[in-house]
């Protein structure tokens, strides 16, 4: 299964369409927040809410199960800086999930804290790391999680 992971476009919407025409062939598209649209624009993208939607009806987090695997997604900004992602890798077992897609720093990452997956695809308007803004491609295959990043010219 092909996930298409996105977060942080800020209301980029050109940003979001040309992530979906490059992947066509995904079983799915998710965004982890911050994405600064109404609901009815993007009817086939699962997102949640970031600090930057409060204007929006979408919910603080969301609980899939895809491939037979518990997927959580929130934005990121709910966990303290401090141990942030000891505090997700807790709070995502607390929820039976495995795997944990979150956004808000603008960074891509993936990290395994005590098998939970935790990945953050970074951000399509802005990196805060010096790389370009990026999105994940997260392919889902039995007990296999694989992520490719894909870093887009600014």
């Amino acid at each position: 299964m092909k996930l298409i992971v996105m977060s942080d476009s800020h209301g980029f919407h050109d940003k979001i369409d040309q992530v979906i025409h490059a992947h066509p062939d995904a079983d799915a598209y998710l965004h982890c927040g911050d994405i600064d649209a109404d609901e009815d624009l993007y009817p086939n993208l699962i997102t949640v809410q970031g600090n930057n939607d409060l204007f929006y009806d979408y919910p603080k987090q969301r609980i899939l199960t895809l491939m037979g695997q518990r997927i959580l997604m929130m934005h990121g900004h709910q966990f303290p800086y401090g141990n942030r992602l000891r505090h997700m890798a807790n709070y995502a077992r607390e929820q039976d999930c495995r795997i944990f897609f979150y956004g808000h720093t603008h960074v891509a990452a993936h990290d395994v804290i005590d098998g939970v997956h935790l990945i953050n695809p970074g951000s399509l308007w802005r990196s805060r790391d010096q790389r370009a803004p990026s999105y994940a491609i997260v392919t889902l295959q039995e007990d296999i999680v694989d992520v490719t990043f894909v870093f887009r010219e600014r």
